[in-house]
Protein backbone atom coordinates (compact mmCIF):
# COMPACT_ATOMS: atom_id res chain seq x y z
CA UNK A 1 0.00 0.00 0.00
CA UNK A 2 2.99 2.33 0.91
CA UNK A 3 4.66 2.03 -2.65
CA UNK A 4 1.07 2.65 -4.51
CA UNK A 5 0.67 6.15 -2.32
CA UNK A 6 3.89 7.04 -3.61
CA UNK A 7 3.79 6.06 -6.98
CA UNK A 8 0.21 7.88 -6.87
CA UNK A 9 1.97 11.25 -4.89
CA UNK A 10 4.61 11.15 -7.95
CA UNK A 11 2.33 11.78 -10.73
CA UNK A 12 -1.44 12.50 -11.10
CA UNK A 13 -1.36 11.01 -14.43
CA UNK A 14 -0.44 7.40 -13.47
CA UNK A 15 -2.86 4.70 -14.30
CA UNK A 16 -2.58 1.99 -11.96
CA UNK A 17 -2.83 -1.60 -13.73
CA UNK A 18 -2.43 -4.44 -11.40
CA UNK A 19 -4.11 -3.96 -8.05
CA UNK A 20 -6.71 -6.51 -8.19
CA UNK A 21 -4.42 -9.07 -6.61
CA UNK A 22 -3.98 -6.82 -3.27
CA UNK A 23 -7.88 -6.81 -3.29
CA UNK A 24 -8.05 -10.90 -3.59
CA UNK A 25 -5.13 -11.49 -0.89
CA UNK A 26 -6.28 -13.98 1.36
CA UNK A 27 -4.58 -12.03 4.56
CA UNK A 28 -6.57 -8.90 3.27
CA UNK A 29 -9.41 -10.44 3.43
CA UNK A 30 -9.25 -11.89 6.76
CA UNK A 31 -8.64 -8.59 8.20
CA UNK A 32 -11.35 -6.95 7.10
CA UNK A 33 -13.52 -9.57 8.42
CA UNK A 34 -11.74 -9.04 11.73
CA UNK A 35 -12.63 -5.62 11.26
CA UNK A 36 -16.62 -5.83 10.38
CA UNK A 37 -19.09 -4.85 13.40
CA UNK A 38 -19.65 -8.48 14.33
CA UNK A 39 -23.38 -7.57 15.11
CA UNK A 40 -24.53 -5.58 12.18
CA UNK A 41 -27.18 -6.88 10.29
CA UNK A 42 -27.20 -10.02 7.59
CA UNK A 43 -27.62 -8.95 3.69
CA UNK A 44 -29.77 -11.06 1.32
CA UNK A 45 -28.43 -14.33 2.15
CA UNK A 46 -28.75 -14.21 5.80
CA UNK A 47 -25.12 -14.97 6.91
CA UNK A 48 -23.93 -13.44 9.80
CA UNK A 49 -20.71 -12.65 11.16
CA UNK A 50 -20.56 -15.42 13.46
CA UNK A 51 -21.92 -18.16 10.91
CA UNK A 52 -19.17 -16.90 8.26
CA UNK A 53 -16.57 -16.90 10.95
CA UNK A 54 -17.55 -21.20 11.85
CA UNK A 55 -15.08 -21.89 9.22
CA UNK A 56 -13.56 -19.23 8.39
CA UNK A 57 -10.16 -20.13 6.48
CA UNK A 58 -12.05 -22.23 3.91
CA UNK A 59 -14.70 -19.34 3.23
CA UNK A 60 -11.83 -16.87 2.83
CA UNK A 61 -9.81 -19.44 0.20
CA UNK A 62 -12.88 -20.17 -1.53
CA UNK A 63 -13.81 -16.52 -2.12
CA UNK A 64 -10.20 -15.58 -2.80
CA UNK A 65 -10.28 -17.85 -5.23
CA UNK A 66 -13.19 -16.90 -7.14
CA UNK A 67 -11.69 -13.37 -6.91
CA UNK A 68 -8.80 -14.53 -8.82
CA UNK A 69 -11.26 -16.64 -11.56
CA UNK A 70 -13.24 -13.83 -11.85
CA UNK A 71 -16.04 -16.17 -10.92
CA UNK A 72 -16.91 -13.64 -7.54
CA UNK A 73 -20.68 -12.49 -8.60
CA UNK A 74 -22.23 -9.04 -6.38
CA UNK A 75 -25.77 -9.43 -5.12
CA UNK A 76 -28.10 -7.14 -4.56
CA UNK A 77 -28.34 -5.15 -1.52
CA UNK A 78 -31.08 -5.44 1.32
CA UNK A 79 -32.79 -1.81 1.51
CA UNK A 80 -34.07 -0.86 4.97
CA UNK A 81 -34.84 2.52 6.18
CA UNK A 82 -34.02 4.74 9.24
CA UNK A 83 -35.48 8.15 10.01
CA UNK A 84 -33.61 11.34 9.10
CA UNK A 85 -34.30 14.36 11.77
CA UNK A 86 -36.93 15.83 9.52
CA UNK A 87 -38.74 12.81 10.17
CA UNK A 88 -38.14 11.65 6.63
CA UNK A 89 -36.91 8.23 5.78
CA UNK A 90 -33.07 7.66 4.41
CA UNK A 91 -33.12 4.21 2.39
CA UNK A 92 -30.01 2.30 3.55
CA UNK A 93 -28.56 -0.68 1.55
CA UNK A 94 -27.26 -3.98 3.58
CA UNK A 95 -25.22 -5.83 1.43
CA UNK A 96 -24.02 -9.37 1.85
CA UNK A 97 -21.23 -10.07 4.22
CA UNK A 98 -18.91 -11.41 1.06
CA UNK A 99 -19.56 -8.33 -0.70
CA UNK A 100 -18.50 -6.14 2.67
CA UNK A 101 -15.10 -7.87 2.53
CA UNK A 102 -14.48 -7.83 -0.77
CA UNK A 103 -15.35 -4.20 -1.16
CA UNK A 104 -13.71 -2.96 2.00
CA UNK A 105 -10.58 -4.30 0.68
CA UNK A 106 -11.08 -2.63 -2.53
CA UNK A 107 -12.14 0.79 -1.03
CA UNK A 108 -8.31 0.30 1.27
CA UNK A 109 -6.78 -0.46 -1.92
CA UNK A 110 -8.53 2.42 -3.96
CA UNK A 111 -7.52 5.05 -1.05
CA UNK A 112 -4.17 4.31 -1.38
CA UNK A 113 -4.34 5.78 -4.91
CA UNK A 114 -7.06 8.83 -4.39
CA UNK A 115 -5.49 9.94 -1.15
CA UNK A 116 -2.77 11.34 -3.17
CA UNK A 117 -5.27 12.99 -5.03
CA UNK A 118 -8.15 14.20 -2.95
CA UNK A 119 -8.06 18.13 -2.18
CA UNK A 120 -7.43 19.85 1.74
CA UNK A 121 -10.96 20.80 1.96
CA UNK A 122 -12.43 17.24 1.35
CA UNK A 123 -13.30 15.72 4.90
CA UNK A 124 -15.65 13.10 4.40
CA UNK A 125 -14.91 9.44 4.74
CA UNK A 126 -10.92 9.63 4.90
CA UNK A 127 -8.14 8.17 6.32
CA UNK A 128 -7.56 10.35 9.91
CA UNK A 129 -10.24 12.90 8.97
CA UNK A 130 -13.49 13.41 10.84
CA UNK A 131 -16.76 15.39 11.21
CA UNK A 132 -14.77 17.53 13.77
CA UNK A 133 -12.25 18.53 11.28
CA UNK A 134 -14.13 20.05 8.98
CA UNK A 135 -16.21 22.37 11.47
CA UNK A 136 -12.77 23.37 12.89
CA UNK A 137 -11.36 24.44 9.51
CA UNK A 138 -14.58 26.30 8.33
CA UNK A 139 -14.68 28.01 11.96
CA UNK A 140 -11.00 29.28 11.80
CA UNK A 141 -11.32 29.94 7.82
CA UNK A 142 -14.57 31.86 8.80
CA UNK A 143 -12.29 33.25 11.58
CA UNK A 144 -9.14 34.19 10.06
CA UNK A 145 -9.54 34.64 6.78
CA UNK A 146 -11.62 37.90 4.86
CA UNK A 147 -15.13 35.82 4.73
CA UNK A 148 -18.21 38.44 4.60
CA UNK A 149 -20.18 35.96 2.44
CA UNK A 150 -21.01 32.30 2.84
CA UNK A 151 -22.53 29.25 0.44
CA UNK A 152 -24.50 26.57 1.95
CA UNK A 153 -25.20 23.96 0.19
CA UNK A 154 -26.54 20.66 0.04
CA UNK A 155 -27.00 18.03 -3.28
CA UNK A 156 -30.26 16.95 -3.79
CA UNK A 157 -30.62 13.52 -3.29
CA UNK A 158 -27.21 12.73 -4.46
CA UNK A 159 -26.55 8.86 -3.52
CA UNK A 160 -29.61 8.36 -5.49
CA UNK A 161 -28.95 10.36 -8.41
CA UNK A 162 -25.09 10.40 -9.06
CA UNK A 163 -24.47 9.00 -13.16
CA UNK A 164 -23.07 5.57 -13.34
CA UNK A 165 -21.63 6.26 -16.49
CA UNK A 166 -19.39 9.45 -15.29
CA UNK A 167 -18.54 7.35 -12.25
CA UNK A 168 -17.08 4.42 -14.37
CA UNK A 169 -15.03 6.96 -16.69
CA UNK A 170 -14.11 8.78 -13.18
CA UNK A 171 -12.64 5.55 -11.25
CA UNK A 172 -11.16 4.78 -15.08
CA UNK A 173 -9.24 8.06 -14.93
CA UNK A 174 -6.37 7.19 -12.45
CA UNK A 175 -7.45 2.91 -12.77
CA UNK A 176 -6.63 0.81 -15.47
CA UNK A 177 -6.98 -2.26 -13.86
CA UNK A 178 -10.11 -3.91 -15.65
CA UNK A 179 -11.06 -6.04 -13.05
CA UNK A 180 -11.19 -3.61 -10.01
CA UNK A 181 -13.78 -1.76 -13.09
CA UNK A 182 -15.29 -4.67 -13.45
CA UNK A 183 -15.99 -4.99 -10.21
CA UNK A 184 -17.33 -1.58 -9.55
CA UNK A 185 -19.87 -1.74 -12.29
CA UNK A 186 -20.97 -4.88 -10.49
CA UNK A 187 -21.73 -3.16 -7.17
CA UNK A 188 -23.12 -0.41 -9.16
CA UNK A 189 -25.64 -2.08 -11.51
CA UNK A 190 -26.45 -5.22 -8.61
CA UNK A 191 -29.94 -4.04 -7.57
CA UNK A 192 -31.70 -3.51 -4.44
CA UNK A 193 -33.86 -5.85 -2.38
CA UNK A 194 -36.93 -4.99 -0.99
CA UNK A 195 -39.91 -6.47 0.14
CA UNK A 196 -38.63 -9.22 -1.41
CA UNK A 197 -38.81 -7.90 -5.15
CA UNK A 198 -35.12 -7.20 -6.98
CA UNK A 199 -34.97 -3.75 -8.16
CA UNK A 200 -32.08 -2.48 -10.91
CA UNK A 201 -31.08 0.69 -9.72
CA UNK A 202 -30.15 2.79 -13.21
CA UNK A 203 -27.89 5.04 -11.19
CA UNK A 204 -27.03 6.33 -7.45
CA UNK A 205 -25.10 4.30 -5.27
CA UNK A 206 -26.80 2.70 -1.76
CA UNK A 207 -25.76 4.33 1.32
CA UNK A 208 -24.66 1.73 3.78
CA UNK A 209 -22.32 -0.20 1.09
CA UNK A 210 -18.65 -0.25 2.03
CA UNK A 211 -17.05 1.68 -0.89
CA UNK A 212 -19.93 4.02 -1.43
CA UNK A 213 -18.24 6.39 0.41
CA UNK A 214 -15.27 6.13 -1.21
CA UNK A 215 -16.82 6.38 -4.86
CA UNK A 216 -19.00 9.52 -3.98
CA UNK A 217 -15.91 10.73 -2.81
CA UNK A 218 -14.24 10.10 -5.93
CA UNK A 219 -17.50 11.42 -7.99
CA UNK A 220 -17.00 15.15 -6.22
CA UNK A 221 -13.14 15.46 -6.49
CA UNK A 222 -14.01 15.28 -10.14
CA UNK A 223 -17.37 16.72 -10.72
CA UNK A 224 -17.18 19.39 -7.61
CA UNK A 225 -13.41 20.10 -6.33
CA UNK A 226 -11.08 19.93 -8.69
CA UNK A 227 -13.56 22.26 -10.94
CA UNK A 228 -13.86 24.96 -7.24
CA UNK A 229 -10.78 24.98 -6.78
CA UNK A 230 -9.73 26.22 -10.03
CA UNK A 231 -12.36 28.83 -9.87
CA UNK A 232 -10.83 29.90 -6.51
CA UNK A 233 -7.75 30.10 -8.34
CA UNK A 234 -8.86 32.20 -12.05
CA UNK A 235 -11.85 33.64 -11.01
CA UNK A 236 -12.31 34.90 -7.21
CA UNK A 237 -11.40 38.64 -6.80
CA UNK A 238 -10.75 38.15 -3.10
CA UNK A 239 -10.41 35.62 -0.27
CA UNK A 240 -12.59 32.14 -0.84
CA UNK A 241 -12.67 28.84 1.76
CA UNK A 242 -14.27 25.81 1.05
CA UNK A 243 -15.25 22.77 3.64
CA UNK A 244 -16.53 19.71 1.83
CA UNK A 245 -17.80 16.61 4.17
CA UNK A 246 -19.18 14.15 1.75
CA UNK A 247 -22.50 15.87 -0.21
CA UNK A 248 -22.83 18.64 2.30
CA UNK A 249 -20.68 21.67 2.13
CA UNK A 250 -20.14 25.51 2.59
CA UNK A 251 -17.93 27.97 0.82
CA UNK A 252 -16.90 31.65 1.97
CA UNK A 253 -16.38 34.46 -0.06
CA UNK A 254 -15.23 38.20 0.86
CA UNK A 255 -17.14 39.20 -1.91
CA UNK A 256 -21.00 38.89 -2.37
CA UNK A 257 -20.16 38.95 -6.26
CA UNK A 258 -17.92 36.18 -6.55
CA UNK A 259 -20.30 34.13 -4.16
CA UNK A 260 -23.61 34.82 -6.61
CA UNK A 261 -21.32 34.38 -9.86
CA UNK A 262 -19.72 30.89 -7.62
CA UNK A 263 -23.15 29.79 -6.90
CA UNK A 264 -24.95 30.28 -10.80
CA UNK A 265 -21.78 28.24 -12.04
CA UNK A 266 -22.20 25.48 -9.66
CA UNK A 267 -25.78 25.08 -11.15
CA UNK A 268 -24.38 24.93 -14.35
CA UNK A 269 -21.39 22.54 -13.93
CA UNK A 270 -23.89 20.17 -11.30
CA UNK A 271 -26.26 19.96 -14.54
CA UNK A 272 -23.50 18.30 -16.23
CA UNK A 273 -23.15 15.54 -13.81
CA UNK A 274 -26.80 15.15 -13.36
CA UNK A 275 -26.53 16.56 -9.80
CA UNK A 276 -28.71 19.59 -8.45
CA UNK A 277 -28.37 22.00 -5.47
CA UNK A 278 -30.79 21.02 -3.07
CA UNK A 279 -33.61 24.37 -3.32
CA UNK A 280 -34.04 24.53 -0.18
CA UNK A 281 -30.65 24.00 1.62
CA UNK A 282 -28.64 26.09 -1.11
CA UNK A 283 -28.41 29.73 -0.48
CA UNK A 284 -25.92 33.02 -0.22
CA UNK A 285 -25.88 34.82 3.13
CA UNK A 286 -23.89 37.72 5.21
CA UNK A 287 -22.01 36.25 7.33
CA UNK A 288 -18.41 37.05 9.22
CA UNK A 289 -16.93 39.24 11.70
CA UNK A 290 -18.79 42.49 10.28
CA UNK A 291 -21.81 40.85 9.24
CA UNK A 292 -23.70 42.26 12.90
CA UNK A 293 -22.32 46.06 11.89
CA UNK A 294 -23.45 45.70 8.65
CA UNK A 295 -27.12 44.20 9.05
CA UNK A 296 -27.19 46.34 11.53
CA UNK A 297 -26.63 49.78 9.89
CA UNK A 298 -29.25 48.41 7.55
CA UNK A 299 -31.81 47.53 9.81
CA UNK A 300 -32.11 44.01 9.27
CA UNK A 301 -31.57 42.17 12.89
CA UNK A 302 -29.00 39.72 13.89
CA UNK A 303 -27.18 38.14 11.10
CA UNK A 304 -28.16 34.83 9.53
CA UNK A 305 -27.19 31.41 11.28
CA UNK A 306 -26.72 28.24 9.14
CA UNK A 307 -26.51 24.29 9.74
CA UNK A 308 -23.44 22.35 9.29
CA UNK A 309 -23.04 18.62 10.13
CA UNK A 310 -25.58 18.67 12.95
CA UNK A 311 -24.51 22.44 14.25
CA UNK A 312 -25.94 25.70 13.73
CA UNK A 313 -23.52 28.17 13.30
CA UNK A 314 -23.84 31.88 13.98
CA UNK A 315 -21.73 35.04 14.27
CA UNK A 316 -20.55 36.02 18.20
CA UNK A 317 -17.90 37.71 20.02
CA UNK A 318 -15.84 36.58 22.86
CA UNK A 319 -15.81 38.31 26.42
CA UNK A 320 -13.12 40.87 24.98
CA UNK A 321 -15.14 41.13 21.90
CA UNK A 322 -13.14 39.54 19.39
CA UNK A 323 -15.14 37.39 16.56
CA UNK A 324 -16.17 34.13 16.68
CA UNK A 325 -18.01 31.38 14.93
CA UNK A 326 -20.60 30.07 17.54
CA UNK A 327 -21.42 26.60 17.59
CA UNK A 328 -24.53 25.05 19.23
CA UNK A 329 -26.44 21.67 18.58
CA UNK A 330 -29.01 21.99 16.47
CA UNK A 331 -33.16 22.32 17.58
CA UNK A 332 -34.24 19.81 15.10
CA UNK A 333 -31.78 17.32 16.00
CA UNK A 334 -32.19 17.78 19.93
CA UNK A 335 -36.11 16.92 19.46
CA UNK A 336 -35.57 13.95 17.23
CA UNK A 337 -33.10 12.77 19.97
CA UNK A 338 -35.14 13.31 23.06
CA UNK A 339 -38.11 12.07 20.87
CA UNK A 340 -36.37 9.06 20.21
CA UNK A 341 -35.19 8.55 23.78
CA UNK A 342 -38.84 9.14 25.11
CA UNK A 343 -39.76 6.08 22.70
CA UNK A 344 -37.41 4.02 23.81
CA UNK A 345 -38.08 4.67 27.32
CA UNK A 346 -41.55 3.46 26.52
CA UNK A 347 -40.41 0.52 25.32
CA UNK A 348 -37.94 -0.07 28.30
CA UNK A 349 -40.63 0.51 31.02
CA UNK A 350 -40.26 -2.54 32.64
CA UNK A 351 -36.87 -3.37 32.26
CA UNK A 352 -34.65 -2.56 35.61
CA UNK A 353 -33.70 0.22 36.61
CA UNK A 354 -30.10 -0.36 36.80
CA UNK A 355 -30.24 -1.68 32.85
CA UNK A 356 -32.26 1.59 32.08
CA UNK A 357 -29.60 3.57 33.78
CA UNK A 358 -26.79 1.88 31.81
CA UNK A 359 -28.18 2.62 28.28
CA UNK A 360 -29.02 6.13 29.23
CA UNK A 361 -25.29 6.43 29.95
CA UNK A 362 -24.33 5.67 26.84
CA UNK A 363 -26.93 7.75 24.93
CA UNK A 364 -25.98 10.38 26.84
CA UNK A 365 -22.27 10.13 26.31
CA UNK A 366 -22.72 9.84 22.78
CA UNK A 367 -24.41 12.86 22.60
CA UNK A 368 -21.50 14.64 24.53
CA UNK A 369 -18.47 13.18 22.37
CA UNK A 370 -19.85 14.60 19.58
CA UNK A 371 -21.68 17.50 20.65
CA UNK A 372 -19.48 18.59 23.38
CA UNK A 373 -17.02 21.50 21.62
CA UNK A 374 -16.27 24.96 23.34
CA UNK A 375 -18.86 27.20 24.03
CA UNK A 376 -21.58 24.62 24.30
CA UNK A 377 -21.74 23.80 27.93
CA UNK A 378 -25.33 25.27 28.43
CA UNK A 379 -27.11 22.72 25.72
CA UNK A 380 -25.00 20.02 26.86
CA UNK A 381 -26.51 20.91 30.31
CA UNK A 382 -29.84 21.59 28.75
CA UNK A 383 -29.67 17.75 26.72
CA UNK A 384 -28.74 16.26 30.37
CA UNK A 385 -31.84 18.11 32.10
CA UNK A 386 -34.26 17.06 29.47
CA UNK A 387 -33.44 13.72 29.65
CA UNK A 388 -33.51 12.73 33.27
CA UNK A 389 -36.91 14.65 32.72
CA UNK A 390 -37.51 11.44 30.62
CA UNK A 391 -36.43 8.94 33.01
CA UNK A 392 -38.45 10.34 35.87
CA UNK A 393 -41.61 10.14 34.02
CA UNK A 394 -41.06 6.77 32.80
CA UNK A 395 -40.28 5.76 36.66
CA UNK A 396 -43.73 7.31 37.41
CA UNK A 397 -45.64 5.41 34.79
CA UNK A 398 -44.10 2.45 36.33
CA UNK A 399 -44.58 3.29 39.54
CA UNK A 400 -47.33 2.13 42.24
CA UNK A 401 -47.37 4.90 44.64
CA UNK A 402 -46.85 7.27 41.26
CA UNK A 403 -44.48 9.50 43.10
CA UNK A 404 -40.89 9.83 42.19
CA UNK A 405 -39.59 12.67 44.85
CA UNK A 406 -36.39 14.29 43.14
CA UNK A 407 -34.04 13.78 45.90
CA UNK A 408 -34.03 10.18 45.27
CA UNK A 409 -34.19 11.23 41.50
CA UNK A 410 -31.00 13.53 41.38
CA UNK A 411 -28.65 10.86 43.07
CA UNK A 412 -30.30 8.20 40.46
CA UNK A 413 -29.49 10.79 37.40
CA UNK A 414 -25.91 11.41 39.16
CA UNK A 415 -24.89 8.04 38.91
CA UNK A 416 -26.05 6.81 35.63
CA UNK A 417 -25.84 10.11 33.47
CA UNK A 418 -22.61 11.75 33.03
CA UNK A 419 -22.13 15.35 33.70
CA UNK A 420 -21.74 17.73 30.77
CA UNK A 421 -17.80 18.18 29.40
CA UNK A 422 -16.10 19.71 27.09
CA UNK A 423 -14.70 17.08 24.59
CA UNK A 424 -13.02 18.62 21.57
CA UNK A 425 -10.54 21.71 21.73
CA UNK A 426 -11.16 25.25 20.34
CA UNK A 427 -10.65 25.24 16.13
CA UNK A 428 -7.83 26.84 16.53
CA UNK A 429 -5.53 24.98 18.79
CA UNK A 430 -6.40 21.95 16.35
CA UNK A 431 -5.52 23.60 13.09
CA UNK A 432 -4.98 26.72 11.33
CA UNK A 433 -6.08 26.57 7.57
Amino acid sequence: MERIRQAAGRSKDVRFTALWHHVADVNRLREEYFALNRNSAPGVDGQTWKQYGQDLEANLQDLSGRLHRGAYHAKPVQRVYIPKPDGRQRPIGIPTLEDKLVQRATAKVLSAVYEADFMGFSYGFRPNRGCHDALDALAVGISHRKVNWVLGADIRGFFDTLSHEWLVKFVEHRIADRRVVRHVKKWLNAGVLEDGKRMQVEEGTPQGGSISPLLANIYLHYAFDLWAHQWRKTQAHGDVIIVRYADDFVVGFQHRQDAEQFLADLRERFAKFNLEPHPEKTRVFRFGRFADQDRAERGEGKPETFNFLGFTHSCGKTRKGKFIVLRRPMKRRLRAKLQAIKEELKRRLHDPVVSVGRWLRTVVDGWTRYFAVPLTYDSLETFRREVIWLWRKAILRRSQTGRMPWREMIPLANRWLPRPRICHPYPWERLRV
